[in-house]
């Protein structure tokens, strides 16, 4: 399931995967035709979304994918598995172009039962969605922000819920402009749900930082497969045999509680591209610095005149 499903880019991935995986018919006509479901608050980009997974045979007599916005209400669904990306921002209601052209405003506060808390931040609101619309043993992958690791008051209390009755095993520390505009930090957010307990179910998080020191860009040097490599490798396919490294670290539950707001934003690698405070000039070094340019420039403005 992908809630905020957009064009469908992360299930049209995630069936690519599954059905490279599987020789199964009778799976792979599952797959196909009930497997993957999708919503997205605008009509006019569920139905590209509809007619990009056309496209790739995915759909039996349904489309997969609706148009909705799916923070209203819990719903009767359940799902093994969550990936997706929420759309970033804090706005108290959003813009929605409709397939006619015409333009609705649609609200971003809501009070459910469900929520732990009510608050205007849609991620927090996607966060609290995914954690009760997982099956009890679902698995999520959800790209957030990094607000959502540190704010306090509400978000603070959903870190805590979700440490308390999710196990949040891993998260990915992204480059900047990867998902959201450039300059926003985001991460991965990887998480299993299970049945409430009186102890914690996250008993330690992983944190893979793939941003300190990295640049990527568009053209010259993009993010692909083999940026990620060593994440794959690290993330493995078995919790208790992970073993840390420069990128890849452990962190356990009761440090993290004792972190202020359970702060989940964390790092820990040198950033080369800080400079030192040793190297850096004296006040009065830069002001006489600046009395140079500012008289270097009005020199040259003298000659302009005349």
């Amino acid at each position: 399931m992908d809630p905020a499903c957009g064009t469908g880019g992360f299930l049209l991935q995630a069936y690519e995967s599954m059905r490279a995986s599987n020789k199964d018919k009778a799976k792979l006509e599952y797959l196909k035709t009930k497997a993957l479901s999708g919503t997205d608050i605008s009509p006019l980009v569920t139905s590209l979304c509809a007619m990009n997974l056309y496209l790739h045979g995915i759909g039996g007599n349904e489309s997969p994918v609706k148009t909705g916005d799916s923070l209203l209400n819990l719903g009767s669904d359940r799902y093994d598995m969550v990936l997706t990306n929420p759309p970033f921002g804090k706005k108290s209601s959003t813009k929605i172009m409709g397939e006619d052209g015409s333009v609705n405003t649609q609200s971003e506060s809501y009070e459910r039962d469900d929520f732990i808390v009510s608050t205007s931040n849609k991620q927090i609101n996607f966060l609290q969605h995914i954690m009760s619309v997982l099956k009890i043993g679902g698995k999520a992958a959800v790209v957030l922000p990094d607000n959502v690791l540190f704010e306090g008051g509400a978000g603070e209390r959903v870190r805590k819920r979700l440490l308390k009755d999710f196990n949040l095993h891993t998260i990915l520390r992204l480059p900047t402009g990867i998902f959201y505009a450039q300059g926003v930090k985001a991460n991965v957010v990887f998480f299993d749900k299970y049945t409430p307990s009186d102890e914690y179910r996250t008993s330690e998080v992983w944190v893979y930082d793939l941003r300190t020191n990295q640049n990527f860009t568009l053209i010259e040097n993009p993010l692909n497969d083999e940026s990620l490599a060593d994440f794959v490798k690290c993330y493995g396919d078995n919790l208790a045999q992970r073993k840390p490294s420069e990128k890849f670290k452990c962190f356990d539950i009761d440090e993290i509680l004792k972190r202020d707001k359970t702060n989940l934003d964390i790092s820990w690698i040198k950033d080369e591209s800080v400079i030192n405070s040793e190297n850096i000039a004296s006040p009065d070094e830069i002001l006489r610095d600046i009395k140079a340019n500012i008289t270097t420039a009005l020199s040259e403005l003298e000659k302009i005149k005349l």
